[in-house]
């Protein structure tokens, strides 16, 4: 794409053979990474009988490590070459899949954390890999948003599986070993993208020439990633809020599968009705991104704190789920734009290193608040959604000066 005009608004031809494999591996992944997420709560609190602290320790535990995998993923990346360090990280998930064949809540949570830690440390690569597939940068957004629907609708259909496995009461340790098959399919569509390959470059190759310059605005989309992660609490609190205000473990995964579904349609259909400006986009993640979570959070802790019911609850869900399907969308898209070329590797294993930072701290504090008062939890999760959302209306100024830069270059 010339960057004459700045960002264009209408991509074209972004649905390569690259971006399809690339995007069923998400697809598979979440379709069997996701199952447990959303059943291990469930089994953690409700049959092992253990305290929902111990499930924000875990959630603290999975996503804190997952900090250090983001950016020891994206250094590997660099060094190694981004298809390798995604297929390795991809590979070893299935750890999780173990999670439920001990009742030892330590090992439960050791093998959770490690499938997720691997997670994340192809995360950054992922992305590397799906932006190389759209050199196009005006369908980056589609692309994202793409990635994000199947992604998320595999997590949709993960909830189908576990609501209908757990309403059948079948043993968690099975439920959670059967996603092992889709999490192998998830590796071999990812091998099957060629994108990435790229290492280290030999003493005599050839130079790539210049690379396009840091944008502004990057250092703010970090800090409003943490902050975001710092309410960006685990799925399985509202899970547990639903269950136990609002109809038990079925409507909990009842929840799980709206968020899943709300989510993946965002991602399907959001795209095409987004900004043509970085500035513009600083908007739309402060408001419908980082928004989508405060009211979800607001309306979660008037559903359970005034007894509402679902009438209250799964309306929140849902806003949780439209937030995320925007963040998800944006926030990679701009780094891409705000890091271009060389850096891109390190910008997205920062963007994934601030959030999991933030998540660690967050699901440590909402498992504690949640203890006391699970609308004080929410009310927490609001307050700190808000302050994401000004850092990025505070740097829009920024992204106007990078809107200006990618109209002046030629």
């Amino acid at each position: 794409m010339s960057r004459k005009n700045g960002p264009a608004l209408v991509p074209t031809g972004w649905r390569t053979p690259d971006v399809w494999a690339i995007s069923l591996s998400a697809f598979f992944a979440d379709l069997g990474y996701q199952a447990v997420l959303a059943g291990f709560p469930l089994f953690l609190v409700l049959g092992l009988h253990q305290p929902v602290v111990l499930f924000g320790v875990a959630s603290a535990v999975s996503y804190g490590g997952g900090t250090l995998f983001s950016l020891l993923g994206a250094r590997l990346g660099d060094r190694l070459g981004h298809r390798r360090v995604a297929l390795l990280g991809n590979s070893l998930i299935p750890l999780l899949s173990l999670s439920a064949l001990s009742t030892n809540p330590s090992v439960s949570i050791g093998l959770l954390s490690g499938g997720w830690w691997f997670r994340n440390l192809r995360s950054p690569s992922r992305r590397v890999m799906l932006t190389e597939a759209v050199p196009d940068a005006s369908a980056r957004n589609s692309a994202f948003g793409f990635l994000h629907a199947l992604d998320v609708g595999g997590g949709a259909l993960a909830g189908v599986w576990v609501l209908a496995t757990v309403s059948a009461h079948l043993p968690y340790r099975w439920i959670f070993l059967a996603t092992a098959a889709p999490l192998v399919a998830s590796t071999f569509a990812l091998s099957r993208a060629r994108t990435g390959s790229r290492g280290p470059r030999s003493p005599g190759a050839a130079d790539p020439g210049p690379q396009p310059p840091p944008l502004p605005g990057a250092g703010a989309l970090l800090l409003a990633a943490a902050l975001f992660g710092f309410t960006f609490y685990a799925v399985g609190f509202p899970i547990l809020t639903v269950a136990q205000g609002g109809g038990g473990a079925v409507a909990g995964i009842g929840a799980f599968l709206l968020f899943q579904a709300v989510s993946a349609a965002t991602g399907y259909l959001l795209p095409r009705f987004l900004g043509s400006t970085l500035a513009r986009r600083f908007h739309e993640l402060a408001w419908q991104g980082y928004g989508g979570g405060v009211l979800g959070a607001v309306l979660l802790a008037a559903g359970y704190g005034f007894h509402l019911g679902l009438a209250a609850l799964l309306p929140g869900v849902a806003a949780l789920g439209f937030g995320l399907g925007v963040v998800e969308i944006l926030e990679p898209s701009l780094m891409s734009f705000l890091r271009p070329g060389s850096a891109a590797g390190r910008g997205f294993g920062a963007l994934a290193a601030a959030r999991s930072w933030g998540v660690f701290v967050g699901n440590l504090v909402m498992g504690v608040l949640y203890g006391v008062a699970p609308q004080l939890a929410y009310l927490y999760a609001a307050v700190l959604g808000a302050a994401a959302g000004v850092t990025m209306l505070a740097a829009v100024p920024r992204a106007r000066l990078s809107d200006r830069r990618l109209a002046e270059d030629p």
